[in-house]
């Protein structure tokens, strides 16, 4: 038989092919299957991401808790991050991704003693070294895995203590060398943690905030990113209070959820 030739139990006596029902349906109810089985280590895949989100955001949370803070400044950072991303024109995809990886950039706090963390008045040399090694803890510990929130969040951790100028650490990185989620991290944290009170100082007010971040452009922090933070400044001035007011959590940060109609009390 020629190789182009229909076998002839494939066909019926006038030639036709034949349809095989109990065929069709089991190559159906395999296609199902199939489908059920994608479906279902989809979601054990998504069970394991949130698992681990879920661990090293507790582990961040435990390392503000060490520089006496509530939490509340991680989720802050969180969302700020994401605004700003957005204002520089970046993938939303990208932003909700940095939402999510921005609250752990301090995590490598939970390697520094306490001694040298709540310490109020000036470091010695060999505590601002120890101090430093923060960002590389983070990292190591961000960068065991391979999902791509955690590989961001090493990145942040990694960078966000760098500066334009290149006198940062630990890697002393300058300009866009520094990756741009460490150089939105960095100024959404300067903000933030400038305007909160903490165990070492009183929270400064905005106005002076605000004049750090210029006289700091093109110094600590890129000039695009600062220039857009100021832009929008009454939006996330208001953003950040309404954060705090509303006592959003890790849920909140995972959902992106942020009631945009609560406006009370804005200091914009």
């Amino acid at each position: 038989m020629s190789p182009d030739r229909t076998p002839p139990d494939e066909v019926d006596g006038t030639g036709a092919l034949c349809f095989d029902p109990a065929a069709a349906a089991q190559m159906e109810r395999l296609v199902d299957d199939f489908g059920q089985m994608y479906r279902q280590r989809n979601e054990a895949l998504k069970e394991v991401v949130n698992a681990h989100h879920d661990a090293l955001f507790r582990l961040a949370l435990a390392a503000d808790f060490k520089d006496d803070d509530t939490g509340i400044h991680i989720v802050r950072i969180g969302f700020l991050a994401e605004a700003l991303a957005l204002a520089l024109g970046q993938p939303r995809a990208w932003a909700e991704v940095l939402r999510k990886a921005a609250p752990m950039h301090d995590i490598g706090k939970i390697g520094i003693p306490d001694s040298v963390l709540k310490k109020p008045g000036r470091f010695t040399f060999e505590e601002r070294q120890i101090m430093n090694g923060h960002p590389q803890i983070g990292a190591d510990i961000l960068g065991q895995s391979r999902i791509p929130l955690f590989q961001l969040a090493a990145e942040v951790a990694l960078t966000h203590h760098e500066r334009f100028d290149g006198c940062g650490y630990p890697n002393r990185l300058s300009g866009e060398a520094i990756a741009l989620s460490g150089r939105i991290v960095s100024v959404v944290d300067f903000f933030d943690a400038l305007t909160m009170d903490r165990c070492y100082r009183p929270a400064m007010p905005d106005d002076k905030v605000k004049s750090m971040l210029v006289i700091e452009r093109g110094n600590a922090f890129d000039p695009l990113v600062v220039d857009t933070f100021l832009a929008h400044w009454p939006q996330f001035v208001a953003l950040r209070d309404r954060i705090t007011r509303q006592r959003l959590s890790f849920a909140d940060l995972v959902s992106g959820k942020v009631d945009a109609t609560d406006n009370s009390g804005s200091s914009a």
